[in-house]
């Protein structure tokens, strides 16, 4: 385990045991079968239920929800998952942790919880959100769904794209314009049961990479859901929807160093065994020099990574902080990918290693949860700019 994880002041020995734990189940219940989730396109549900029976689903939600009220705790699920050989695998258990679920536990309800959050946290049922459109993604103004009030009931028209878990979820969270002229200021939110007439997975997507999750096109035809299916307040769904953006980008860029720092050490082991020229590879200086490019590069992005971390505990909103780590971290597990195949060769190019899924699945990190455009410009608009 690397000693940056011991050392850093955020974690405390608990912090160390849970993440043996997650290291180990995932090691022993993951990995093995993430080649076949791979080919298979999708992994178990069973693999929710599992990771709910054993308290990993909730570990930033309230103790009387089944959680346990420590996200540093989920951080530390995060970072493990990083490591289990499957982006897609560990986006799928991410969205219904850090996104769906979320919004449930900080604007739900009562009822909402009992009914959502609490059999999400024993991985009973699962989440998804659903905001991205064809039309519309970074700019969340620009939806075009609509949910229109008919009596205490509300009918949805509109359709989403992009949504992960979006094929197999049991419930999904909807943005929707309840009052279109308003811009922003007319999103709500509604919590749409699997079932419901005129709610269907129209398509399920083909990927580049994360091929292990599921990502649907959603379609609501004039859908008409209760009126407490409204999540939270009328025409604040933009704002429900932005006060998550920060933990759900620094999970990103968390889950991006652990991945660079696992790529970097299956690249390291490689170029300390194959051998060329009579010695082992990684004594040539155009390898050493790149590998320890790649050890500088992450430790830097783990460091500032965990900075803006600690301001969150604190109950700060580190809104810039978390789009310079977002923005650093993706593009880090994008280069190091990169180097780490070259390092490979041409083995690392075959699909039996795993340097050419993860080359895949890195790609998304610069677009994923706000793309590398839409964080430099937050960035530049924190400077005033």
């Amino acid at each position: 385990m690397n000693e940056v994880h011991r050392d850093h002041e955020i974690f405390q020995p608990v912090h160390h045991e849970f993440r043996r734990s997650v290291r180990e189940f995932v090691e022993k219940e993951i990995v093995p079968f993430v080649d076949d989730w791979e080919e298979a396109e999708e992994f178990p549900l069973d693999l929710y239920r599992r990771m709910g029976e054993l308290g990993f689903l909730g570990m930033s939600f309230p103790e009387r929800y089944g959680g346990d009220d420590d996200p540093v705790a989920e951080a530390v699920l995060h970072e493990e998952m990083a490591r289990c050989g499957s982006a897609g695998v560990a986006a799928g258990i991410g969205a219904h942790i850090s996104i769906a679920m979320p919004q449930i536990g900080k604007f739900g309800t009562e009822e909402q919880k009992q009914r959502y959050l609490v059999s999400g946290i024993k991985g009973e049922s699962v989440g998804a959100l659903a905001i991205t459109e064809p039309e519309a993604g970074s700019d969340v103004a620009g939806i075009r769904t609509t949910a229109r009030r008919v009596g205490s009931d509300w009918i949805l028209n509109g359709s989403k794209t992009f949504i992960t878990n979006g094929v197999r979820c049991d419930w999904v969270v909807v943005a929707a314009k309840t009052d279109p002229d308003k811009g922003y200021g007319g999103i709500s939110q509604f919590v749409v049961e699997r079932g419901t007439p005129g709610f269907e997975t129209s398509r399920k997507l083909k990927k580049l990479g994360w091929k292990a999750s599921d990502t649907g096109e959603l379609s609501f035809m004039d859908c008409r859901v209760p009126g407490d299916a409204l999540l939270g307040e009328v025409n604040r769904g933009f704002f429900q929807i932005m006060a998550n953006f920060v933990w759900e980008r620094l999970v990103i860029a968390l889950a991006a160093v652990e991945t660079s720092q696992f790529l970097f050490e299956k690249a390291l082991q490689y170029a300390k065994e194959r051998t060329a020229f009579g010695k082992p590879i990684g004594k040539f200086q155009a390898i050493s020099h790149m590998l320890a490019d790649m050890a500088t590069e992450i430790e830097l992005g783990r460091a500032f990574t965990y900075r803006v971390l600690k301001l969150y505990l604190e109950g700060k909103n580190p809104v810039k902080e978390v789009a310079m780590a977002k923005l650093y971290t993706c593009d880090l597990a994008c280069r190091v990918a990169d180097r780490a195949l070259q390092v490979f060769g041409g083995y690392g190019y075959m699909e039996e290693y795993p340097l050419a899924r993860a080359f895949r699945d890195a790609r998304l990190g610069p677009i994923g949860g706000g793309t590398r455009e839409i964080m430099r410009e937050i960035i530049a608009r924190s400077y005033g700019l």
